[in-house]
């Protein structure tokens, strides 16, 4: 693909896997829904308390997977190979939770922010700070 083509498809509502390091050096898998930060990186609103952040303040290097497609030549998917960077301030935060409840529930309302204020107050965000991307798409075949 090429990076217009990874953009707009990581802008898709899409379910991303993410890979960090578990402490014996085996792979921590996690389905996640994800969002984006002011600055367009894509980012996690998870618990701070998750075994993935746990990972993550260990050994900072994680794999994101999104994938997308039934049939062979429909399969398109891009990996993130990146640094993650774990923010905690409120605001962040915050604005990461709004980014992934209009992604996945709807549009932005009172209600909305009411939701990310409650649900956030455990969260955190991790920055997903992208070194290489892998992209394939099977349709262009």
């Amino acid at each position: 693909m090429t990076p217009k083509e990874v953009e707009g498809f990581l802008r898709e509502r899409q379910v991303m896997t993410v890979a960090t390091i578990a402490r014996d050096g085996r792979p921590h898998l996690t389905a996640m829904w994800y969002g984006f930060l002011a600055d367009g990186s894509p980012a996690l609103w998870t618990y701070g308390k998750s075994q993935k952040v746990v990972n993550l303040r260990r050994d900072a290097r994680l794999t994101c997977l999104v994938e997308d497609g039934e049939a062979y030549n429909e399969l398109r998917g891009v990996e993130l190979q990146a640094t993650a960077t774990i923010l905690e301030d409120r605001p962040t935060v915050d604005a990461l939770g709004l980014s992934v409840y209009e992604r996945y529930t709807g549009p932005i309302d009172d209600n909305a922010h009411e939701v990310v204020r409650v649900m956030g107050a455990k969260r955190v965000a991790v920055r997903i700070d992208v070194e290489r991307t892998v992209s394939w798409d099977h349709r262009k075949q």
